[in-house]
């Protein structure tokens, strides 16, 4: 119980030092990575091809509660005050996640003036992880200031997977107002490791009518930790470094752990200044069936203590206490190594947008709207949330969008989230001829001490758009 215990508790530490997963925001119209978030997006352009492997790449980090600068500050030399200070500070509902996109490879074309057609592979790693204030004080500071108090192993909850998905999407403008889309997805699991839905508690109480002065009770433990992906890495002690790669990019390639997923997205056009939009991502499931492997830790215990028995005679050797104690517990707490399949879901992202249009322009047509007014500026509201295993996490963006030209434009963002009430971002995108580039960040009061941030992130791409005549 103890290992699990540590488990839990170093694997959430070391992910508070990198970790955050937000849907991507910076998405302007005219750039093809909206249709990313959005597969209902209003196009305004005949085709696109991605720079492979250049694309689109995200990468994201944070924690809410603490920092790395609370547990590395140097000004304080004791590293274990800094590590209680940090846990004392944390609650059970503080969380910490990991998020990385890679776009492979993306194209799309339009097949005629109302359907446009997309297809692409992206990779994606994903971690998120509750910080079990329970466990982390019963490791750190021991039972011995919490009596009567239950530790609660339900707090020790998370999810990480790496995995690739092929996705192919249609774009239908209906009419002059309203634009939907769906995308199909097909998931090839890499890795994947879970651990939800655990129970049990522990206590510790006084018991002094009984043999021993305190009482130890496990209450209905039930912790489990699934696996798939790593067992045969593990396993095998002739695998060598090519192996190893070639079997990861057979798994990359709908050779691994499969699923199928959903996106849905929509853009209403209320006037010719004001546009709602809305969409759902990764409605999707994976079976997790090959390579599998389940550490299950179950039971319950109760102990009044050890009366201690001495020896009548010099010579007799003493008794083994904790051997007997370690007997009791695995007699009533069981561990388990399994390979039983298992299922995972996606996390279910959601984003809607309203965004107003004003200062309009008189330049030739351009990416961002067709044969219809066009306008220099743009304000938005951006609602945006991801469903994770105890519920949704939210965040607000307010942005402002600016074109100076007809190729060049930025993006300002104020964004309210778990992690802080400071969050400035800042996007730049710029065409030439038909190739476009852009490059966002997120919290930049956090860039000069990345340390003493809870978020930040960073997403750049470079694609070919061909405009329409």
């Amino acid at each position: 119980m103890r290992g699990l215990i540590y488990l839990f508790f170093f694997s959430s530490i070391q992910l508070s030092l990198f970790s955050q997963n937000k849907p991507l925001l910076y998405n302007v119209d005219g750039l093809p990575q909206t249709l990313m978030s959005n597969p209902g997006a209003e196009i305004s352009f005949r085709g696109h091809f991605g720079i492979p492997f250049f694309s689109q790449v995200h990468l994201s980090a944070g924690s809410t509660g603490v920092t790395a600068f609370d547990i590395f500050d140097d000004s304080n030399p004791n590293v274990n005050l800094r590590v209680r200070n940090a846990i004392r500070e944390l609650t059970h509902r503080d969380y910490f996640s990991v998020n990385e996109q890679l776009e492979i490879l993306s194209i799309g074309w339009r097949l005629d003036r109302q359907n446009y057609l997309s297809a692409g592979v992206y990779q994606e790693t994903d971690v998120f992880a509750y910080f079990p204030k329970d466990l982390a004080i019963l490791v750190n500071e021991g039972n011995t200031n919490y009596i009567n108090q239950p530790f609660d192993f339900s707090q020790a909850s998370f999810t990480a997977e790496v995995l690739t998905v092929y996705h192919l999407g249609l774009n239908h403008k209906l009419n002059s107002r309203l634009t939907i889309g769906a995308r199909a997805k097909m998931y090839s699991g890499i890795f994947n490791v879970e651990s939800t839905n655990n129970q049990g508690t522990f206590t510790t109480t006084l018991n002094e009518g009984g043999s021993g002065f305190y009482r130890q009770t496990a209450s209905n433990i039930d912790v489990v930790v699934n696996t798939s992906g790593f067992a045969s890495l593990r396993d095998e002690e002739d695998n060598t470094v090519d192996q190893a790669a070639a079997d990861l990019l057979k798994r990359s390639m709908l050779g691994g752990n499969l699923g199928l997923g959903l996106d849905l997205g929509a853009t209403y056009k209320v006037n010719e200044q004001f546009i709602v939009t809305g969409a759902v991502q990764d409605i999707g499931i994976l079976f997790q069936r090959t390579d599998v492997e389940n550490y299950r830790y179950y039971g319950s215990y109760e102990t009044e203590g050890i009366e201690p028995l001495f020896p009548e005679q010099e010579n007799t050797e003493a008794i083994p206490y904790w051997d007997i104690f370690e007997d009791e517990v695995d007699a009533n707490l069981q561990d388990e190594t399994l390979e039983d399949p298992y299922v995972t879901w996606r996390p279910v992202k959601f984003n809607t947008t309203m965004e107003f249009g004003f200062g309009r322009a008189f330049l030739p047509c351009n990416y961002r709207l067709v044969k219809e007014a066009r306008y220099m500026n743009a304000a938005g509201l951006l609602l945006s949330g991801v469903y994770r295993p105890k519920g949704i996490t939210l965040s607000m963006t307010g942005y402002y969008d600016k074109l100076f030209t007809e190729n060049f434009g930025l993006r300002a963002a104020y964004t309210i989230d778990d992690y802080s009430f400071t969050n400035i971002g800042l996007m730049a995108h710029r065409t030439f001829g038909s190739f476009n580039i852009y490059l966002a960040a997120n919290n930049l009061l956090g860039f000069p001490n990345f340390a003493k941030a809870h978020s930040t992130s960073l997403q750049f791409g470079m694609q070919f758009i061909f405009k329409d005549n």
